[in-house]
């Protein structure tokens, strides 16, 4: 099923890290077993469509719908969701700020923005402000709902087609070298794996360890180099050539500790 086109006002302008919870370790204390999700778009006839394709299998539950940044900020502290799928183009306050401000006050959430924008000022301007990933409208309905269980276990989701930017843009910023806390070889080497792109179950399989430990070490690495998400990680990663070779490991390793 594809979702409703957007309207002509909507016109186009152009890679689990810690389940329902981020580097702090907080959780969302209204989580129970389905996934809280809350949109937020100024079409309704597209978050009913959305909405339809997140319930079909009864394992999430629409906790709130907004229509602009200003109420969606005030209905995630009340509703508290899990995950929220966020336009970037709306009415008084845009996709960008809103993230920023949901993030900020409910620091457990993850947002997944899905815009008919792939212009390159919108994807940086997303991610910039905390966003988990940035999917096209384009994509068919399951694909999107697929994209917000991958945000909700913490893996970062992006259009193909604007995966080359977001790298892109990283290799342009990955010129600074600031002192950095020693990593351990088995950080380091799930440090290269995610930025080669392998999901958390993939690294789990690989390293022979369970996928809830792959998460541990990730929030380790946040932890030591003062980040928040997987994009400021790959940023990294790219700096020290983690993701052109399989064999060098990250500079600073303590050998002796893993």
């Amino acid at each position: 099923m594809t979702l409703p086109e957007p309207s002509d006002g909507e016109a186009s302008m152009s890679n689990e890290e810690l389940a329902r919870g981020d580097a702090s370790g907080q959780e969302n204390p209204a989580a129970d077993e389905r996934l809280r999700v809350m949109i937020v778009d100024d079409h309704e006839v597209w978050r009913i469509g959305l909405k339809q394709a997140l319930e079909a299998d009864g394992s999430t539950v629409v906790v709130a719908e907004a229509k602009d940044g200003a109420s969606a900020t005030a209905m995630a502290a009340e509703t508290m969701p899990d995950v929220v799928v966020m336009d970037m183009i709306m009415p008084t306050v845009g996709g960008a700020a809103a993230t920023r401000r949901i993030i900020e006050q409910l620091t457990y959430a993850k947002v997944l923005v899905v815009s008919v924008s792939g212009e390159r000022e919108d994807v940086l301007d997303a991610i910039k402000a905390g966003a988990s990933g940035y999917v096209l409208k384009s994509e068919p309905a399951q694909s999107i709902a697929d994209a917000v269980h991958a945000t909700s276990r913490g893996e970062p989701v992006i259009t193909a087609a604007l995966a080359g930017l977001v790298l892109n843009e990283f290799r342009a910023l990955a010129g600074r070298d600031p002192t950095e806390p020693l990593l351990t070889t088995t950080e380091s080497e799930i440090l290269r794996l995610v930025a080669k792109g392998y999901k958390y179950r993939e690294i789990a399989e690989q390293r022979f360890i369970a996928v809830k430990t792959v998460q541990n070490h990730v929030q380790n690495i946040l932890g030591k180099l003062h980040m928040h998400t997987k994009y400021e990680l790959i940023a990294y990663a790219i700096r020290h050539g983690l993701d052109r070779t399989a064999d060098q490991p990250a500079p600073q390793v303590n050998p002796n500790e893993d």
